[in-house]
């Protein structure tokens, strides 16, 4: 690779690239290593610009802090990689800046660890405005970090942020002074497209039609159930993190009645700090939903796993309590004829959980009806007088749209109300 070009430079051909994912001696995880590896050649495959040429699990005792790798392993991957001419390695964990630089002089290719690689994925894949500087904002939060080699953001392509690869060493108060102008510049202008986006949530608030979010593990098959439900041409691709930015589509359903469903962001395990800070405005339409789909690849060997890591991140975003969770076993076309008939008979007898294929159509129209019924539960009726102090509980009522009527008194108001059992715990727990 030429020297200063990035993971979406202009190169004539693809870089030859290399996973490795280490596995530690007495550290807990979820995942069997052999499903991580998997995972990671699942996000690089989901660059154009890489030539995968092998990935292995490496088996460590312990880290060793300057090289990550012991000294026999070090040797045995750098001739590896120089009869293969690699010139970029994955490891698909942590990294340090001490390790990165050690391993990169020892090996004689550029490296990038989970973090880097992730970012490099959303920048090629976010389209809005709110994504892309949300990206930007995340990738410089994890350089400032670092600052092991030239700071080389500042004039990248667009789709990369040149992890790797750059000019040279440059002088690291230079380097920070630079980054920490763009964090303010690009903070100014994200708030302004915050804001904005506040603006059509409030605008939306007003209609009176539900919010169903899609969630999901990346890749579980959202996009595919979002295009299928709303006829929409999101693309839907078997690809980790085909999906970025949040689309909106409205549905009718079989009951006549219309909402509004929301494909977001896919979930993934070990999810950079950065990027679940910078995506929690993207996310913030979860919070908003009055319906939550969790769709779940229930073809894939670590399915519960994937779940599990999603219950986690929806758990850290704060989504309230009083949410009903639809579970959404997606990817039927895929599971043996056998497994198949057990898997459904299994969601039929849970309630809440949905057996669907959104490839093939199976099961949707089962899924959509219990969607509909869920809008359709009983509502009774109130009469509430609120303070004037009591402003928010108020605003929280006309943002639910349960308020049929209401009347100025000489201490407060006097509203009358329509709304679910749901929605009455959601407002006596505000």
């Amino acid at each position: 690779m030429a020297d200063g070009a990035g993971l979406h430079g202009t190169a004539a051909k693809p870089t030859r690239a290399w996973i490795l994912h280490p596995d530690i001696r007495n550290e807990r995880s979820r995942r069997l290593p052999e499903h991580g590896l998997a995972e990671a050649v699942s996000l690089a495959g989901a660059l154009p610009s890489l030539d995968l040429i092998g990935a292995e699990v490496v088996r460590l005792p312990r880290l060793h802090p300057g090289t990550l790798f012991g000294s026999g392993k070090l040797e045995e991957l750098k001739s590896r990689f120089r009869q293969e001419e690699i010139g970029l390695v994955l490891v698909d964990g942590p990294v340090s800046p001490v390790q990165q630089r050690n391993l990169e002089k020892e090996w004689g290719v550029k490296l990038l660890d989970r973090t880097s690689l992730i970012l490099e994925i959303f920048a090629d894949r976010a389209r809005t405005r709110e994504g892309v500087l949300q990206v930007e904002l995340a990738a410089l939060s994890y350089q400032r970090t670092r600052l092991v080699r030239a700071w080389t953001h500042l004039e990248r392509q667009r789709g990369g942020f040149g992890f790797v690869g750059g000019p040279g060493e440059t002088q690291k108060e230079n380097d920070r002074r630079a980054i920490d102008e763009q964090v303010i510049r690009l903070k100014r202008q994200l708030e302004k497209v915050v804001r904005t986006r506040e603006l059509h949530r409030s605008a939306r608030r007003k209609v009176p039609f539900p919010i169903v979010a899609l969630v999901g593990y990346t890749n579980a098959g959202k996009s595919t159930l979002f295009n299928r439900a709303t006829g929409a041409d999101v693309l839907a691709k078997d690809m980790l993190f085909a999906t970025l930015d949040p689309t909106m589509r409205g549905v009718t359903l079989p009951s006549g009645r219309k909402v509004i469903l929301s494909d977001t962001v896919g979930f993934i395990s070990d999810l950079p700090t950065q990027l679940v800070a910078a995506f929690r405005a993207t996310l913030e339409e979860v919070l908003e939903a009055d319906l939550i789909l969790h769709v779940r690849d229930i073809a894939h060997p670590e399915s519960a796993e994937q779940a599990a890591d999603v219950t986690d991140i929806l758990h850290s975003l704060g989504v309230p309590g009083a949410t009903p969770i639809f579970e959404i076993w997606n990817k039927l076309d895929l599971v043996e004829p056998g497994l198949r008939e057990g898997l459904q008979a299994q969601a039929a007898a849970r309630e809440g959980v949905f057996a669907v294929s959104a490839l093939t159509g199976e099961g949707l129209d089962g899924l959509l009806a219990a969607i509909s019924m869920a809008f359709d539960e009983a509502r009774s009726a109130r009469q509430l007088d609120l303070p004037f102090s009591d402003g928010r509980r108020r605003a929280w009522l006309h943002g639910e749209g349960v308020v049929q009527a209401e009347t100025q008194t000489e201490t407060g108001w006097r509203i009358d109300v329509l709304w679910t059992a749901r929605q009455e715990a959601g407002w006596r727990a505000l």
